[in-house]
């Protein structure tokens, strides 16, 4: 591998949500996870930028990672398909940052955007921004299940109008994760909407590879210093070990 692209790998690696959303998660193994990903420390001390569990184990995964410098993120905001009153999400996203989430990654309502009403879609966004109080958000489009590249464009500037402080691909438990297309797209909204909003492809990424691909597509289109934990993400469950071992270090 030559150095350039080891160190892009690095600036990859540091940007990784690691990710453990899975249906059999519990306390033991939500605490094996988070103490596993703080021992995945490049030869620098670099080390991911969050893991991402379910709102129940948050007070876990900060008990683990105390000290790590690695945030912890939660979903919430009804989870994996936005299908809850407004008034229950935003219970949701309080209940996860009262329990200590630093990140919260909430999904956008898509039938109320499919329904044209756009309004509703970016209030709901507000009210969550507003129980989320001064923890970033992080709004998924589900991309895979919008259309075509106006509704992600529209969903992109509904999110960012709403007050997102990242937007994102997927949440991963859909039938589509993310693609270089829909990526391209939220990128470019996010470039033209004048102020700081961070980029996350989650989704279906499992190979260096994959992950360089969107690096390169944010870095050509929002810029070089873009690629950075505070504005740029990758969610993954296994990506991790993966960029682990490629970078040199040994693997799991």
């Amino acid at each position: 591998m030559s150095t350039a692209a080891a160190d892009m790998l690095a600036r990859v690696f540091a940007c990784i949500d690691n990710t453990t959303l899975n249906a059999t998660d519990n306390e033991a193994t939500v605490e094996a996870f988070c103490r596993y990903t703080r021992s995945l420390a490049l030869a620098d001390g670099t080390t991911v930028a969050a893991v991402c569990v379910y709102p129940r184990f948050v007070n876990v995964a900060k008990r683990a990672l105390e000290g790590s410098g690695i945030a912890v993120a939660s979903v919430a905001g009804a989870f994996p398909h936005g299908q809850l009153p407004i008034e229950l999400k935003v219970a949701e996203v309080r209940y996860a940052t009262e329990q200590g989430a630093d990140e919260v990654d909430v999904v956008l309502s898509r039938g109320l955007l499919l329904a044209g009403d756009d309004d509703k879609v970016r209030r709901e966004v507000e009210l969550m921004k507003q129980a989320c109080r001064d923890r970033r958000l992080k709004v998924i489009l589900e991309t895979g299940e919008l259309p075509s590249p106006t509704l992600v464009e529209r969903a992109a500037r509904l999110a960012i109008d709403g007050g997102a402080d990242f937007i994102k691909t997927s949440t991963g438990k859909s039938g589509t994760g993310a693609t270089p297309e829909a990526a391209a797209t939220m990128l470019r909204a996010v470039a033209g909407c004048g102020r700081t909003v961070g980029f996350k492809a989650a989704g279906g990424i499992r190979t260096p590879e994959a992950a360089l691909q969107y690096a390169h597509l944010a870095a050509d289109i929002v810029g070089d210093a873009y690629l950075a934990p505070g504005t740029f993400r990758i969610g993954s469950s296994s990506l991790t070990d993966i960029l682990f071992a490629a970078l040199g270090q040994p693997g799991r």
